[in-house]
């Protein structure tokens, strides 16, 4: 209906928009580029539509049979830590589950980072709770876990920590300021679906995980989600509650009740059978998919060392005891004029690269329904100088290669600006 208006679809553009404005599309790439490479392509593994056909022949149930065997198969992915899996339609009702679920009430307040999107937040706010926004580190651009514990009050209920880019947080330092001070650790893992802290999965270190498969992740359904519910059956059983509307439904089903009545909160967070058909089949390639991504990744990391080391960028830094999913490569640059050159002639070359968040903490709804503790400065500054490569899997090795080749040459080229150091 979108293209009534003047809209074409464009799922190469900027990560949260799948329509956009032709005007907006049209100059992505130069006209006589013969073979741009966009940012973002989605990866299909062959049987997508096989079972999004058997779904719609077995009459469109919702929680059935591809919903089930998701949930099963992404717990065994991440591990015995996970009390239950349940899929839901997004990453973001994964995280305004998890909100339900540790019982927020207006004027309490959770800690969490301003460089993230605006579900992280949101989610908080929609329960009348207050987001308190510290830094980030410039290393892996996640939350500052030397900043949190000045941000704790009496209010506090909650840390939620993003692993942007699938880099993982600080994980044992959060959770131990958590139990120090009864909080609940909630991790906002939409970006990092089987990465790794020191041989465990994201999403079942702390309370809480919440995974998204939107179109751009690494595993994708189009728009999806699963929430980990960790070490406590008791809140998983309340979680089957809310996730079909605040009733006992799903007791019913599994026949241990006669009739099923509304018992709690709850929303609709059974997801489309179709989305998680979808999901099933890229979960069959969930290892060739995440093998690949990561080798797109190397071959960033080890050819733009060197190019990091004379100080013209910075580059992820990932510890040596975790494993990143390698969601996302950026770089960062000295200065937001140097990004943008940088961006310019990217796209000069053919090659689709991007900015990301705008902080949370000085947008619109975050000074109305939030605050921040301390400096924000790592924060300000990333928000203006950082620049995504693309890294998607099904690009060819040399592809990939002329991506490095070019963000070197830009490096190495006399009309590159350089930082003026005072």
């Amino acid at each position: 209906c979108y293209e009534r208006f003047g809209f074409q679809k464009e799922a190469v553009q900027e990560v949260y928009h799948t329509w956009l404005p032709k005007h907006l599309t049209s100059p992505m790439v130069p006209a006589d580029q013969a073979n741009p490479i966009p940012f973002c392509k989605q990866h299909f593994t062959g049987k997508e539509l096989v079972y999004a056909t058997q779904v719609i022949n077995s009459g469109l149930d919702s929680a059935a049979n591809f919903t089930m065997q998701c949930a099963a198969k992404i717990q065994e992915l991440i591990g015995g830590d996970s009390e239950r899996v349940i899929m839901v339609p997004s990453g973001t009702a994964a995280l305004e589950m998890a909100a339900l679920l540790c019982e927020l009430q207006p004027g309490d307040e959770v800690i969490l980072p301003s460089y993230t999107f605006s579900s992280t937040a949101n989610c908080f706010v929609l329960r009348g709770v207050v987001p308190v926004f510290v830094d980030v580190k410039f290393a892996d651009l996640n939350i500052d876990e030397t900043l949190i514990e000045a941000a704790i009050t009496e209010k506090t209920k909650a840390i939620c920590c993003v692993h942007y880019a699938g880099i993982p947080c600080e994980m044992d330092t959060i959770c131990e300021i958590a139990k120090r001070h009864n909080l609940f650790v909630i991790e906002d893992a939409a970006q990092g679906f089987l990465s790794t802290y020191k041989g465990r999965q994201l999403g079942t270190i702390g309370d809480f995980g919440c995974y998204s498969f939107h179109y751009t992740k690494n595993i994708i359904c189009g728009e999806g989600g699963a929430l980990s519910i960790n070490r406590n059956r008791k809140m998983a059983g309340r979680a089957m509650v809310l996730w079909e509307k605040g009733t006992n439904r799903y007791d019913f089903m599994m026949g241990k009740i006669d009739k099923y009545h509304w018992i709690d909160l709850g929303s609709s967070y059974v997801p489309n059978e179709l989305s998680c058909a979808v999901l099933w089949a890229q979960l069959e390639h969930v290892n060739d998919i995440s093998a690949r991504r990561r080798a797109n990744f190397a071959v960033y990391m080890d050819g733009l060392q060197d190019i990091a080391a004379k100080g013209i960028m910075r580059i992820p830094v990932i510890p040596s005891d975790c494993q990143s999913n390698a969601h996302i490569f950026f770089m960062l640059f000295p200065t937001r004029d140097i990004r943008d050159h940088y961006s310019k002639e990217l796209k000069r070359r053919g090659i689709a690269a991007f900015s990301h968040y705008v902080a949370l903490h000085s947008a619109p709804a975050g000074i109305k329904y939030g605050r921040w503790v301390g400096d924000m400065h790592v924060t300000d500054e990333v928000q203006h100088t950082l620049l995504r490569l693309p890294v998607w899997v099904g690009m060819t090795a040399q592809e990939v290669q002329s991506v490095l080749d070019a963000v070197r040459e830009i490096a190495t080229s006399p009309d590159t600006p350089v930082a003026v150091n005072n």
